[in-house]
């Protein structure tokens, strides 16, 4: 085999590799087979570098090839990538120009042509390319959708229409082609033939009722209100609880002013089973709207919800959407809970309006209530954190710390991608806590961390985690930092304030820690014995031990009788 020939198969394999097209060298009568091989030598090195993402060089060697042979088609068209990315609109378009021109048969070179004219918003030359491509590839009608855009856009009605009509030769009559007809023929005031094209579509699905629902509709919205009715009644007649009719007889009511049988009608759609959850709820919607506008009465409202739910099988739907109403009413909280246990009744899995009820019940302080509620919901809706979160912390209030822990536990392991991160976080946070009391600081600690690992910023946790790091003396600097970041996000918190100075005080950085044990005290409405005992410590280590009796007095006063405090009243000096 010829060098020749191995270095044409080297350079489509690589422009298969490299996602260029079919490759079409042209090679003109002035070119002489040296240039000819120096031109294929520098192409197939421009592709190895483009390949390599060495994209400066590789233009350069393209660039260098066009030099060598102006009417080389490929070049052009693999160049006008490059100036696509250089924003180089023109020289982009010049480029595929001449690929299309020298390669008239390549229909890539020219769909790349009619998408750079797109881009450009060159339109009229886009519509010249893509009806080309249309004529060479009579079933694309993805080009045919770009050439309907092009026409609607330049507002050329004829084309537009003639457009579908080559559409519909391919795929068939559709409801999209002919409700974009009816649209075109709108928009001209062509009212006989949009009426045509609806009617067209009707005769060729005759057992599709939803066509003669439009063709009623259409009459309706062009002051034919009898002949609208009468395709209504027909397709009820047929259908009698087909809800596009029924609902399309509502608004034919409505405009008229036929009151009564609007009311009439509306009550048979809510009342039905039939009736799609989804058009209850629009139907229950305008009549709130309405009873709003006529002065609010909710009692006419509540009576229509207790007997829409007093029907054989009642929408989970409606009565959320009754307890949505008693909250929006501000009815009184025992009433909107109980209609919220209604909507859990229907539906025990619907975990907004159980979360809605726990909240509610959360405020009370009814504890036991809470854990009732949660406990199935972790069947029903087993990745819902916030039940993990509300049964965790109730048992937690209860002291029922075992069963906290363990709830918590049972959350973290649903934990994933999806999950909130203040949620998780605080999980973790009152992990660390229950483990603390428990005496288990290291498992704490680790709980701890996980904690800020999911919210950096849990001033709680990070408060918690720094103090009893100062309690064991263990990891001053890091307690120091987490604590400082407490103080800096609530700088008038005694609390935060008491752990800085404690542990200020640790670290033997007694001047520091009076300032701060000062406003601690200056934030606290009544400090209790720690607090005051802190204060008494620090007082001591700076030489005043007269303010420090006075504190360590106080603590024991306050109910801090611990033994090391009451050695340091009797001996009047600081313990360790």
């Amino acid at each position: 085999m010829k060098r020749h020939n191995i270095v044409c198969i080297l350079i489509a394999v690589v422009c298969a590799c490299t996602g260029a097209t079919q490759l079409h060298a042209q090679v003109t009568d002035t070119l002489s087979a040296n240039d000819q091989r120096r031109y294929e030598y520098f192409y197939l090195e421009a592709l190895r570098q483009q390949q390599q993402g060495h994209y400066a060089n590789a233009f350069a060697l393209l660039r260098h090839c066009l030099d060598i042979n102006p009417d080389a088609a490929e070049t052009y068209f693999t160049l006008s990538s490059y100036y696509v990315e250089m924003e180089n609109d023109s020289a982009m378009i010049q480029c595929m120009r001449r690929a299309s021109a020298l390669a008239p048969d390549n229909d890539t070179y020219l769909e790349r042509l009619g998408q750079a004219y797109l881009k450009t918003q060159q339109y009229d030359e886009a519509i010249g390319i893509y009806e080309r491509l249309a004529q060479r590839n009579r079933r694309r009608t993805d080009v045919l959708e770009v050439l309907q855009q092009l026409y609607h856009y330049k507002k050329d009605y004829p084309n537009l229409i003639a457009t579908l009509d080559r559409i519909e030769l391919i795929e068939g009559n559709s409801e999209e082609t002919a409700l974009a007809k009816m649209q075109i023929y709108s928009l001209q005031g062509k009212k006989n033939e949009e009426y045509k094209v609806l009617k067209e579509l009707v005769r060729k699905h005759p057992y599709d009722l939803n066509y003669r629902v439009m063709t009623g509709n259409w009459l309706l919205q062009n002051d034919k209100p009898k002949e609208a009715v009468n395709e209504y009644r027909a397709v009820l007649k047929q259908d009698p609880d087909n809800q596009a009719a029924q609902f399309s007889l509502l608004d034919y009511y409505k405009a008229q002013g036929q009151e009564r049988e609007a009311g009439l009608l509306r009550e048979r759609l809510l009342m039905s089973n039939k009736t799609d959850a989804d058009n209850k709820v629009l139907l229950i919607r305008q009549i709130i709207n309405e009873n709003e506008q006529a002065g609010g009465d909710s009692t006419e409202v509540l009576a229509l919800f207790e007997r829409m739910l007093d029907t054989p099988k009642p929408s989970a739907d409606i009565a959320e959407l009754r307890a949505a109403y008693m909250d929006l009413k501000k009815m009184p909280a025992d009433s909107i809970n109980a209609a919220l246990r209604r909507v859990l009744q229907i539906a025990p899995d619907n975990a907004g309006a159980r979360l809605h009820l726990i909240q509610s019940i959360w405020g009370t302080e009814d504890y036991d209530a809470v854990i009732a509620l949660c406990r199935p919901a972790l069947e029903y809706n087993p990745d819902e954190m916030a039940f993990y979160y509300y049964l965790g912390v109730a048992h937690y209030q209860k002291d029922e710390h075992d069963e906290a822990l363990d709830t918590f536990r049972k959350g973290v392991s649903q934990i994933n991608s999806e999950s909130n991160h203040a949620i998780v976080s605080d999980f973790y946070s009152i992990m660390g806590d229950i483990l603390h009391q428990k005496g288990r600081d290291q498992e704490a600690f680790a709980a701890y961390d996980s904690c800020l690992q999911w919210n950096p910023d849990n001033v709680p946790c990070l408060n918690n985690y720094a103090y009893y790091l100062s309690v064991r003396g263990e990891n001053l600097q890091k307690a120091e930092r987490m604590s400082y970041q407490t103080i800096k996000a609530n700088p008038e918190s005694g609390t935060y304030l008491d752990t800085y100075a404690w542990i200020l005080f640790m670290q033997g950085r007694y001047e520091e820690a009076q300032i701060y044990i000062e406003q601690a005290l200056k934030h606290y409405e009544q400090p209790n014995g720690e607090v005051l005992e802190h204060a008494g410590d620090i007082a001591a280590n700076n030489g005043d031990m007269t303010r420090a009796l006075d504190f360590w007095q106080q603590a024991l006063d306050a109910g801090g009788g611990s033994e090391r405090l009451e050695q340091k009243v009797k001996q009047k000096k600081y313990i360790k």
